[in-house]
């Protein structure tokens, strides 16, 4: 059982930055791969980035490529999402991801990725 609460949400400023974190509880997350998602207002989620359990395979949707980075510490369990240039179109709710299989979050087809966090709110103002 994986534990995930996401944090660092906020309202900014078109052009700003935000970094996001995602807590994990449990032994087993370095063998997990780790992602995030968004679900704005009236949309359905979609991926948004994920790596790999050792953290040398990072894959990103087309959007936020250049502008998004996802970096994970084992140490601590925690995953982030460090994100840069921020758009009025990246406003949405942010989600935690994690599964065995990264194949999972870069074919998202629910019930899959296993385990969830709450979300987090972004807010991008123009």
């Amino acid at each position: 059982q994986v534990q995930l609460v996401e944090s660092g949400g906020g309202l900014v400023q078109a052009g700003g930055s935000l970094r996001l974190s995602c807590a994990a509880s449990g032994r087993t997350f370095r063998s997990y791969a780790m992602g995030w998602f968004r679900q704005a207002p009236g949309k359905e989620r979609e991926f948004v980035a994920v790596i790999s359990w050792s953290g040398g395979n990072t894959y990103y949707v087309d959007s936020v490529k250049g502008r998004f980075t996802i970096s994970r510490d084992n140490a601590k369990n925690t995953v982030y999402l460090q994100m840069n240039s921020l758009k009025p179109e990246d406003t949405a709710v942010y989600y935690c991801a994690a599964d065995p299989e990264l194949n999972t979050m870069l074919v998202f087809a629910p019930p899959l990725p296993r385990y969830w966090g709450q979300g987090t709110q972004v807010t991008v103002s123009s």
